[in-house]
C-alpha cells in the first residue's frame, strides 16, 4: 500500500493531528513539533499521546515524520545560533522518542560564506553531540536545492556529513523531489541514473523518506519553489513514476505542496493513489 501523507499541524494536539490525517485518507504524515520558527514546543499530555498511538495503530499509521524548524542552522557563524539549533533539536528528539516509528528531518544548514568544508564539520560536530546510543528516532538529512550557501545541494555533500557521524546507523536521508530537480538532478528524464548515483554515493538503504513536490522552476534553478502535484516543471507523469519505482515504492511519501486547506491535500492524495500500482 502506498504510504502517503502531507504536512499537518499539531497545534490542537497529536490525536487531533492523526484524525486530520485519517480524514484525508493519509496513512502517514509530517509535522512540526513546535512553531516552524523554533518557539517552545507545546507539552504533550499522556492522555493525548495514548489516544494518538491508539488511533495510529487502528488506522495502520506506522510511520510519522517530524520536521525541524526552518530557522535551525547548525553551521551558522554565530555561536548563539548554533546553540539554538542544538537546544531545539535535542528537545525535539526527546519528544520524538515518545512516538513509535518516528523520524526527524532537518535541513543541514547554510555555511554563510564560511565555506562548505567548515560548515560540514560544524554539522558533523552538532550531530555527534546530539545522537546518542539510546536514541530511538532516525535523524534524516534533507537533500537541498542549492539556494545561497546551503549545504546538501548534491549527494556528495550529504554523504560527507554522514561519513563523519559516529553513530551513523541512526542517520538517513529524506529526498525532496523539488529540491533535487532544482539542484540539477533530472528525475524527469533520467530517474534511473539519478537513483544509481544516489546508491553509489550514499546508498539507497539510507533513503528513508521522500518529500513529493512538483517544482515551479526548471531543472537547476537552485531556488526551492514547490508547486502542486502535476502543475509544475516536474509533472504528474514523472512523480507517478517515482511512487511506483521498485526502489522507492515502499517508502513513505510526504506532500509539501502549496495547498490552502486539507481538502487540497485530500485531492492530491486521491490522485496519486489512483496511479499507484498495487
Amino acid at each position: 500500500m502506498l504510504k502517503l501523507g502531507c504536512h499537518l499541524s499539531c497545534a490542537k494536539g497529536y490525536y487531533a493531528m492523526a484524525r486530520d490525517a485519517v480524514s484525508i485518507n493519509a496513512n502517514t504524515f509530517q509535522f512540526f513539533t513546535r512553531n516552524p520558527r523554533g518557539g517552545k514546543a507545546k507539552p504533550i499530555s499522556d492522555d493525548d499521546l495514548d489516544k494518538f498511538k491508539a488511533l495510529c495503530i487502528e488506522q495502520g499509521i506506522s510511520t510519522v515524520l517530524a520536521h525541524a524548524p526552518y530557522t535551525l542552522n547548525p553551521c551558522a557563524k554565530d555561536e548563539s545560533l548554533r546553540q539554538f539549533a542544538f537546544d531545539i533539536m535535542k528537545d525535539d528528539l526527546r519528544i520524538m522518542d515518545r512516538i513509535p516509528g518516528g523520524m526527524y528531518n532537518f535541513h543541514p544548514g547554510c555555511h554563510v560564506q564560511q565555506g562548505v568544508d567548515v560548515g560540514t564539520s560544524m554539522i558533523i560536530s552538532h550531530l555527534n553531540n546530539i545522537i546518542t546510543p539510546g536514541l530511538q528516532t532516525i535523524v534524516l538529512l534533507e537533500t537541498m536545492a542549492g539556494k545561497g550557501s546551503e549545504i546538501g545541494r548534491n549527494f556528495q555533500e550529504v554523504q560527507n556529513i554522514i561519513s563523519g557521524i559516529d553513530l551513523n546507523g541512526k542517520v538517513g536521508v529524506c529526498l525532496d523531489t523539488c529540491h533535487v530537480w532544482e539542484a540539477g538532478y533530472d528525475i524527469v528524464n533520467n530517474l534511473e541514473n539519478v537513483l544509481e548515483e544516489f546508491d553509489r554515493i550514499i546508498g539507497l538503504t539510507r533513503l528513508k523518506a521522500i518529500h513529493l513536490n512538483d517544482s515551479k522552476n526548471p531543472i537547476g534553478a537552485h531556488k526551492d519553489r514547490h508547486e502542486c502535484i502535476g502543475f509544475g516543471q516536474i509533472g504528474l507523469d514523472a512523480l507517478v513514476r517515482i511512487i511506483n519505482h521498485p526502489a522507492l515504492r515502499e517508502l513513505p511519501f510526504y506532500l509539501e505542496t502549496p495547498q490552502e486547506s486539507l481538502s487540497g491535500y485530500a485531492k492530491e492524495i486521491a490522485l496519486l493513489r489512483n496511479f499507484y500500482q498495487e
